[in-house]
């Protein structure tokens, strides 16, 4: 290799992330270090302890690309046998680590093992995603649940072999892939956080409410072909577009029909293609035609965004079409409070792509939705809001006759806002006193519009100090 590539290799992987995976032996890191790759370069096999080098490739998920590092199976091992070399070199590639990927395998359950590297992990005070591994099926719920108790937040359920659950790890890890891209670039990044970087915002509607017109409008050219025909956009295109100092990845995807309506195979494949750009987004705008809005399909689409996590935001096109304005937007917002619940407060901007109109007040809109998605709450503010909540209404009676308890909360992830509550009997919680907590917290700190996970497990506080 001459000196020239050599320079030109680390430039390169100077504006990639690097993305570390590690567990203890046979959880499956080598079948998603294959995965992420795009094809089959570390060896898989079902004993333990395949792989003793890190391998190094570059990894891609969607418009993601990364460096990603594969190492050997972790054990406790600290004298100079082969086992503890392989931790050494295991430990070279953490000092590496953008993100650290720890698998745990979620058919077996968690190990004194498992428990043993996670909290190695954060004495190193590297970024941790948790991994758990397997998780096709019903026989890995056990383990997914149990993967709770390391600490490290919510585990993302996956099957490498499979590739289920790829949209997941894409939003885990994208923080540091646009961090890394950004710094390249000169532009400062993200922050741990992940609230700068690359936003990926996607244009979705039903046929012909004028996707494409308002791509255009966006980035000021002719970028997109437009015209009166329904269904031009058959592909999803992403445009790389700049606002106000942002990096923005703008896509514009084919209308989206109900699928009694789907005419043919290209334009099945043309709806799969946009479905999944709603799946690798972060703020998704739902194009509503304002002369005819908020139809059954358009409620489809806002409820598969809302099931995937992302941001949503309600753009009513043709605004300069509607006459009596004032009824027409006192009844979308009538509808959407009614018809999507789980979505309350969810913003609304009504525009005209082809006149260019409050164009600006549907990008504030988007990178509000955005914050809000990103939001994380101080786990002392939650519990205090928790106290607040069940007071003023308490938990009700289980089937059991015995009263539910609920002895804590904690903020398991952003992105959407995520939340784990601690209770005597998660099963036995009603639906509705669940949606009196999803909205009271919603209203206590002002999380409007965004999807919230509310998970209920059972038991104490888990960060509490156990007793020696």
């Amino acid at each position: 290799m001459t000196a020239e590539n050599s320079r030109e290799m680390a430039a390169r992987d100077s504006a990639l992330a690097t993305v570390v995976i590690v567990g203890r032996p046979n959880v499956g890191k080598s079948t998603l270090f294959n995965r992420l790759v795009g094809r089959r370069v570390a060896l898989v096999d079902d004993r333990p302890g395949v792989t003793r080098d890190r391998r190094e490739g570059e990894g891609k998920l969607a418009d993601a690309r990364f460096r990603v590092i594969d190492t050997a199976g972790l054990e406790e091992a600290f004298d100079e046998s082969l086992g503890a070399r392989m931790r050494r070199q295991t430990e070279q590639a953490l000092e590496e680590a953008s993100v650290v990927l720890l698998m745990v395998d979620a058919r077996a359950g968690v190990t004194p093992l498992d428990r043993h590297f996670a909290d190695w992990l954060r004495r190193s005070h590297r970024p941790v995603v948790l991994v758990a591994n397997k998780c096709e099926g019903r026989a890995a719920d056990g383990g997914l649940y149990d993967a709770y108790e390391l600490g490290l937040g919510e585990p993302l359920a996956v099957s490498a072999e499979h590739g289920q659950g790829l949209a997941g790890l894409y939003e885990a890890i994208a923080p540091w892939v646009d961090a890394a891209a950004a710094a390249a670039a000169g532009d400062g990044g993200l922050s741990e956080d992940g609230e700068e970087g690359v936003l990926q915002l996607a244009i979705v509607g039903r046929p012909n409410v004028g996707k494409s017109t308002l791509v255009n409008a966006l980035v000021g050219e002719d970028r997109m072909l437009t015209g009166p025909e329904a269904g031009i956009t058959r592909d999803a295109i992403a445009v790389q577009w700049r606002h106000e100092g942002r990096e923005i990845a703008l896509v514009d995807t084919a209308g989206l029909r109900r699928r009694a309506r789907v005419d043919g195979r290209l334009e099945q494949l043309s709806g799969a293609d946009s479905l999944k750009t709603i799946r690798f987004s972060q703020v998704v705008v739902l194009l509503l035609d304002a002369t005819m809005m908020l139809e059954r399909q358009d409620l489809t689409i806002a409820r598969y965004v809302a099931e995937e996590g992302r941001a949503l935001v309600v753009a009513a096109n043709k605004w300069d079409m509607v006459e009596d304005r004032g009824e027409a937007i006192k009844r979308l917002r009538e509808r959407l409070e009614t018809s999507l619940p789980q979505l309350k407060g969810v913003p609304v901007v009504t525009l005209s792509a082809l006149n260019r109109d409050n164009l600006q007040g549907l990008m504030a809109a988007a990178g509000s939705a955005y914050e809000i998605w990103n939001k994380r709450i101080p786990t002392a503010a939650l519990n205090n809001w928790l106290r607040s909540a069940t007071t003023r209404h308490p938990p009700p009676l289980a089937s059991n006759k015995r009263r539910i308890k609920l002895r804590y909360v904690t903020q398991a992830k952003a992105r959407p806002p995520r939340f784990v509550l601690f209770t005597s009997q998660p099963d036995g919680m009603p639906d509705s006193y669940l949606r009196y907590l999803e909205n009271d917290l919603r209203d206590a700190f002002d999380l409007p519009g965004t999807p919230i996970r509310l998970m209920m497990r059972k038991g104490d506080n888990p960060y509490r100090p156990k007793k020696s």
